[in-house]
Formats: structure tokens, sequence, C-alpha cells
């Protein structure tokens, strides 16, 4: 899609609509779009459709005319990551990138080492931030489905996540835990792919063998060690890489 993408929360059913409120002004105050232009509308949920722009009025209004609707599948298989909350604003660049990247959903995970937890008010501030990164990094690289940023779960759920998934990896590496290369390993051409990355003083033993008992093997990625911001989205573009969603 080359058009501009305006994101609503249900696409219209009937030949002309009416783009207002903040979408509306980003397209007639800063896109200053006008009559004849393409436009495309996606709801975040796969669905997606062209427009043409009949009319643009004041600041905020502008009226289209629908063309075709599509409805985008689920890609397989559904990769998750389970991202345990970084120090300051590198959880939202976490999300930006993964979403950028193409994870279907992100799990917020309070492991035992992160400095940062998520409690009270602070808690639902933080995860609305996450939930409106996936929504503006979705909108900005074109997708027509944006990635689910779920509740934040414990180690225990966590754990009963990955004992659901088709493969499941936490990216881990130490002496004490020998691990193998995300690269090579063999990953389902379907069904569900849940991968664990911890937060910068790294999965406890305690947490590694809850979740190895649940089915997860530790993998690394590479030589370097990356941060707990960038894992995650350089674990996601290796397993969309060889399972052919980016082909």
């Amino acid at each position: 899609m080359t058009a501009p993408v305006f994101v609503v929360d249900t696409l219209p059913t009937g030949r002309t609509f009416v783009l207002d409120g903040p979408e509306g002004r980003h397209a007639v105050s800063v896109k200053r779009l006008r009559e004849g232009e393409d436009v495309v509308l996606v709801d975040g949920r796969g669905g997606w459709a062209d427009c043409v722009v009949l009319a643009a009025e004041g600041k905020d209004r502008l009226t289209l005319e629908l063309s075709t609707v599509h409805q985008d599948p689920e890609e397989r298989p559904y990769v998750t990551v389970v991202q345990a909350l970084p120090k300051g604003d590198r959880g939202e660049l976490a999300v930006e990138t993964m979403t950028e990247t193409g994870v279907d959903a992100i799990v917020p995970w309070s492991a035992s080492r992160c400095i940062t937890q998520w409690r009270g008010e602070r808690a639902g501030k933080a995860l609305a931030k996450w939930r409106s990164t996936a929504r503006e990094a979705g909108k900005q690289s074109r997708r027509t489905r944006f990635p689910e940023v779920t509740d934040p779960m414990t180690t225990k759920q966590v754990a009963a996540l990955l004992a659901t998934a088709d493969f499941a990896a936490v990216l881990h590496e130490d002496r004490d835990h020998p691990s193998g290369a995300l690269a090579t390993a063999e990953l389902p051409a379907s069904g569900s792919i849940v991968l664990v990355v911890g937060p910068e003083g790294g999965v406890s033993p305690e947490e590694l063998a809850a979740f190895a008992e649940a089915g997860a093997r530790p993998y690394r990625l590479g030589p370097s060690v990356l941060r707990t911001s960038t894992a995650g989205t350089a674990a996601t573009a290796v397993v969309l890489a060889r399972t052919g969603r980016w082909g």
C-alpha cells in the first residue's frame, strides 16, 4: 500500500465515509489531502479499504468514497514475544520496532530481575503507552493487523503460555545453560511461536527452570549480547525470515 493510511475502529459498509477526529485532522491539516487522492483505511484487525477523497472540509473532515474492502487473514505461524519490562522509554522502543518487524503479540512480563515494575496507576499508564505505540507503529509501517499488547503476565502465567506453543524459546545464554542457535532451530510452518526476552540482568535460574518445565529451551541469536529492547526485534526477524513470512 502506497497511499496514506488512516486507522478507524470499524471499516465502513456504505459507499461513502467521513473521516474526522484526530485522523481526519491529520489527513486534512497535515497530509493536506484533496479531492481525487487515494487513501487507505485500516481497522488494525486485518481489514482495509481502498478509498478516494471526494472532499476536504474545514481542518478535520475528509469525505471518502470506498472502492474495495479487503480482509487479510492472520499470519502463520503466529509469533508472540514475551518482553521483560525495560527501563525508561526502552519499552516503547521495543514495542515500536517489534511492531514494524511484524510480531503478532507482545506480552509485558514482570521478571524477577526487572528494575522497572508496573504497579497501581503506573501500570495502567505504561500499558496504555505500549498499546498506543503498537497502534502508531502499525499504522506507520502500513500493517493491516496490529499486534495485540496483552495485560502484564507473571512468570507463572508466562510458563502456562509457553506450554501451549508449538515452539517456545527463551533468549538466554550462559555457561550453566547450553543454548541452541535460533537461526538453525526447527520451527513450525504454522501454529504458534513464543519467544521470551529477559531483562538486562538476565533470566533467573528459577525462571529458566519454570520455562524449561513448560517446554521452552534456551536459544541464542549470535555471539554478541543484545539489549532487552532490541533482542525481541532481532529474534522476530530471524523467525519471520526462516518461516517464510518474509518472502
